[in-house]
């Protein structure tokens, strides 16, 4: 859990950013619901969630921009790291996809022996 607060390389920002992004759309989401699903809803959730939301969205497409610099992400992998930002939990689903196809650098190499495959019977 630790080794999740730290930033010390370019994938582990990525990683960090794309998550918190989530847990925002996350948090807006449920101030949408307590918004307008209750007839006399309360805005307190959207008027909280609405700026963090916004902020950690810039801040992503920003570490988006220049993980793919810094790791010589193709235009494909880029557009696609951009693009997970706007559906909610998309960028957990990239991150995820990133780390199992080898574009997240360490991260994609620190995978579990038996995740690669190396522990099963020949």
């Amino acid at each position: 859990m630790l080794t999740f607060f730290d930033l010390s390389t370019t994938a582990k920002r990525f990683r960090f950013f794309a998550v918190l992004e989530a847990f925002t759309w996350l948090g807006l989401l449920v101030g949408m619901a307590f918004k307008w699903l209750p007839a006399d809803g309360n805005e307190i959730g959207v008027k909280i969630f609405g700026p963090i939301h916004g902020a950690v969205f810039v801040i992503y497409v920003l570490i988006s921009i220049l993980t793919a610099v810094k790791l010589r992400w193709d235009i494909k992998t880029s557009v696609l790291a951009l693009l997970a930002s706007i559906p909610p939990f998309g960028t957990v689903v990239f991150e995820i996809w990133a780390t199992r196809t080898g574009r997240l650098a360490e991260l994609s190499s620190s995978e579990p022996a038996l995740a690669r495959g190396a522990g099963t019977p020949s």
